[in-house]
């Protein structure tokens, strides 16, 4: 049994965990890094970079299909399914060295892959080697929720961890759960020649602005894909290239079962009782400042946290606490300012609050303003026409937008920004932008705050009409 006196002791080789070891050992912290899985954690490896690579392959096969309108002849396309899981592969290898066990040692970071486990409030056990640390931070991630739907356990199915194996396309694919991931996996599969169903038992995209998300659910619907909502399920029951989903709606059958029904934080096996960390179902019981409420020498970032479980918002989360740990000053993470994506094309974007959030937070105060895609001439140009912006405003300010169409995911980033900073819509309504660009949406909907307030301003005509008359 060997021994290591550190500063911090990390579990866990995500998002989170990556960043705090990179910047506490680059700036002079002694860090210990354990991981028993893959580096990279569950984005690199199994969610966010497969999946996006999944859904480019799918957008190439999906324009092959599209164009008569500027005068290309559509084609339906040959996809080699085994092939397409390659460039998954090749996507994922590419970035793998980034967030590499050599690139980590290579800061100062000492790495341990083996499983951690707390045997006092001061210590943990990696494999045979014991760890003293002034601070822990648990980075330790989520995984796949399968709820205990009767029959479960005798029917084959698929999770994010295992479905981006698969060289055979599905003849036809049923999805339980209409989030983000359902939508996501629905589209990309479609695409590539699949059968989709997609079952959600209250409203799928619930979570975001009930009129753009049921716009973008009428454009999945157009591409064929079947989307079930209110469809409560029941049981599943099947084997290996036929399966079926029981609801409340009737019966769907398919070849396989993908299930995308959320995600559960990993805090077993942990012996987070033996260090005196709370913890529960949603995660680390911490305030504000990331620290866990009952063992102060204890953080816990990203999933863990029990928060908002996006890979981005584990990197902020590393910020915070690295600004606590490392300097002692005063940090606390917020959300106010977080972006959440469906990846989907178009995609779905969303910012701060959204309407139905912010009537009730703010009365009438809000003002709601709207930029459509089919004003833009970019979009125009490229025939992308679909979708809208709604931003939310207060005296001035923006406390939140959702963007659905082509590129949401890049332009919401304004927002966070805008959001994040307490910036006014005059700055962003006066900033000049490359023309023609889809960018110029933020621009007007900004602009669009100020229309009612100059142009059916009587004051500021009068005013035009006397500077015309009397200032030379």
């Amino acid at each position: 049994m060997s021994h290591i006196d550190c500063d911090i002791c990390i579990i866990g080789a995500g998002s989170g965990g990556l960043s705090v070891a990179a910047g506490a050992a680059q700036m002079g912290a002694r860090v210990v890094l354990v991981e028993k899985g893959e580096m990279g954690g569950d984005c690199l490896n199994r969610g966010c970079v497969p999946s996006k690579a999944l859904l480019a392959a799918a957008r190439q096969a999906h324009a092959m299909t599209k164009g008569a309108e500027m005068g290309i002849t559509p084609v339906t396309p040959e996809i080699d399914f085994a092939a397409v899981k390659d460039h998954v592969a090749r996507a994922i290898a590419t970035i793998a060295p980034v967030d590499s066990q050599e690139r980590y040692e290579g800061f100062g970071v000492t790495v341990i892959r083996e499983h951690a486990r707390f045997t006092s409030p001061e210590e943990m056990r990696a494999g045979d080697t014991t760890i003293r640390a002034r601070r822990f931070v648990l980075a330790t991630g989520s995984r796949p929720m399968v709820p205990p739907i009767d029959g479960i356990e005798d029917t084959p199915y698929l999770t994010n961890e295992t479905i981006f194996d698969l060289r055979e396309r599905p003849e036809h694919l049923l999805i339980i759960g209409g989030g983000p991931i359902g939508m996501e996996m629905a589209q990309a599969h479609r695409r590539l020649g699949s059968e989709v169903t997609v079952i959600e038992g209250a409203k799928a995209l619930g979570k975001d602005d009930p009129e753009l998300a049921g716009r973008l659910l009428d454009m999945l619907r157009g591409e064929g894909i079947r989307i079930e909502e209110g469809a409560k399920v029941t049981a599943v029951s099947g084997s290996k290239g036929a399966v079926a989903v029981e609801t409340e709606k009737g019966r769907f059958e398919g070849t396989h079962l993908l299930m995308a029904v959320g995600r559960e934080v990993v805090t077993e096996g942990l012996g987070l009782d033996m260090a005196h960390v709370k913890h529960g179902p949603k995660g680390i019981a911490v305030g504000d400042d990331l620290r866990s409420e009952t063992n102060r020498r204890v953080y816990a970032v990203g999933d863990a946290a029990g928060g908002l479980m996006f890979t981005h918002v584990a990197g902020y989360h590393a910020g915070v606490i690295i600004r606590s740990m490392l300097f002692g000053l005063p940090s606390k993470a917020k959300t106010a300012h977080i972006p959440w994506v469906t990846y989907t094309d178009p995609g779905l974007a969303q910012v701060g609050l959204t309407e139905a959030q912010a009537r009730k937070a703010h009365g009438d105060a809000l003002e709601v303003i709207r930029a459509d895609y089919e004003d833009n001439d970019r979009a125009i140009a490229e025939g992308r026409t679909e979708g809208a912006l709604k931003l939310m405003a207060v005296r001035g300010r923006p406390v939140g937008a959702t963007i659905l169409g082509a590129r949401a995911d890049e332009l919401i980033g304004v927002w966070a920004i805008a959001i994040a900073s307490g910036t006014k819509l005059s700055k962003i309504a006066g900033a000049v932008l490359p023309y023609p660009s889809l960018g110029e949406i933020n621009k007007r909907a900004a602009g669009n705050y100020f229309s009612s307030r100059l142009f059916g301003n009587e004051w500021v005509k009068t005013a035009v009409r006397a500077v015309q008359r009397w200032v030379p």
